[in-house]
C-alpha cells in the first residue's frame, strides 16, 4: 500500500518544451488573425471612402425608390414628377413646342432640365400665322433655343381661307432654315369655314412652294381627328406630326405613318412659366439625325 502511495504521489516532470510550443502557436495564430482583422477593417474603410461606393448606394436607393413609386403604374406610361405629366416610356427623344403663349423662356434652364431618362432634345417654335401675323416671341425663341444646342423647327399656323402660296411666301420671309434644323412645319387643324377640298387645295399650294424653295418637304401637323377626317390619304408622302393627348399610345389607323406625337398639353418645364406641349419622336437618334436639314 505504501509503495503504491509513494508512487502515486510522485510529481511528473513538467514538459516545458511542449507547453512552450503551444504558446508560440497560439501567439502566431493570434498574430495572423490580428493582421487579417486589420486588413478587413482597412478594406472596409477604403470602400466607405470610395466615391464608387456612394454612387452604388445612391443608384441602389434611387432604383428602389423608383420601384416603390411605380407600384401600380403602367410601366409604359409613367409619371414624371419634375415635368408634372405622364410620358410614354418607349421613346428616347423628347421635345416641346412653344409660341407667344409660353411668354419669355429661359432656354438654358429648359436644356438643363432632366427627370431620370427624359430631357428636352428638340423644340418646335411658332413663327407665323396666315399672311400677316408674326409670333412676337419667334425671333428670340429661334435665336436663344439654338444657342443651347436644342434642335429647332419653325412652324406656321395655316389658314385655309387664305392663299396657300401667299402663306408659304410669308412664312419663308420670317423663318429661314439652316443645316441641322428640322424641316419647316405647317400646322393645319381648322377648315376656317371652307370645304375640305378647298383646304386641301390651298395646303397643297403651301407645301409645294415650301418644298420648291427649301428642297425639303415640310412636316404636317394636325390633331388626330382632323387628320383622319380630312388629311389621311392625301399627304402620305410627308412627315407627320399628330396631336393626341393623355394616352398611352397614339391610336392612329396607320401606326407606322407618323414621326412626331404631341402627347400632352400640360407639361411643366424649368424656364417656362406656363404649361407647355410635350412631344416624342417615333425613332432612334440615327433616324432623327436623318430628318435634319443637310448642307447645300
Amino acid at each position: 500500500m505504501s509503495a503504491k502511495t509513494n508512487t502515486s504521489q510522485r510529481k511528473r516532470p513538467v514538459q516545458k518544451g511542449r507547453r512552450s510550443s503551444k504558446t508560440k502557436t497560439r501567439k502566431k495564430n493570434s498574430g495572423r488573425w490580428s493582421n487579417f482583422s486589420k486588413f478587413i477593417v482597412a478594406a472596409i474603410i477604403l470602400v466607405l471612402l470610395s466615391p464608387f461606393y456612394y454612387g452604388y448606394v445612391l443608384k441602389t436607393f434611387t432604383s428602389t425608390w423608383q420601384w416603390i413609386k411605380d407600384i401600380g403604374e403602367n410601366p409604359h406610361y409613367r409619371s414624371y414628377s419634375e415635368f408634372g405629366i405622364k410620358i410614354p416610356k418607349s421613346y428616347a427623344i423628347h421635345g416641346i413646342d412653344v409660341s407667344y403663349a409660353q411668354g419669355q423662356i429661359d432656354w438654358h434652364k429648359v436644356r438643363e432640365m432632366k427627370d431620370e431618362d427624359v430631357s428636352i432634345s428638340f423644340a418646335f417654335i411658332k413663327a407665323t400665322e396666315g399672311v400677316l401675323t408674326i409670333d412676337p416671341y419667334f425671333k428670340r425663341n429661334w435665336r436663344e433655343a439654338a444657342k443651347t444646342g436644342l434642335v429647332c423647327g419653325a412652324y406656321h399656323y395655316f389658314r385655309p381661307k387664305k392663299s396657300g402660296k401667299q402663306q408659304a411666301r410669308f412664312f419663308l420671309q420670317t423663318a429661314t432654315v439652316e443645316q441641322g434644323d428640322l424641316p419647316l412645319i405647317v400646322d393645319v387643324e381648322t377648315l376656317d369655314g371652307k370645304t375640305p377640298e378647298v383646304m386641301r387645295k390651298e395646303l397643297s399650294a403651301f407645301v409645294d412652294h415650301i418644298e420648291a424653295k427649301t428642297k425639303t418637304k415640310p412636316i404636317i401637323y394636325s390633331g388626330l381627328s382632323f387628320y383622319h377626317d380630312y388629311l389621311q390619304g392625301y399627304f402620305d408622302d410627308h412627315l407627320l406630326w399628330i396631336a393626341h393627348y393623355h394616352q398611352e399610345k397614339l391610336k392612329i389607323r396607320t401606326a407606322g405613318s407618323w414621326h412626331f406625337w404631341q402627347h400632352s398639353d400640360r407639361g411643366r418645364v424649368n424656364g417656362i412659366n406656363h404649361a407647355v406641349d410635350f412631344n416624342v419622336f417615333n425613332g432612334d437618334s440615327s433616324s432623327f439625325r436623318k430628318l435634319l436639314i443637310k448642307a447645300n
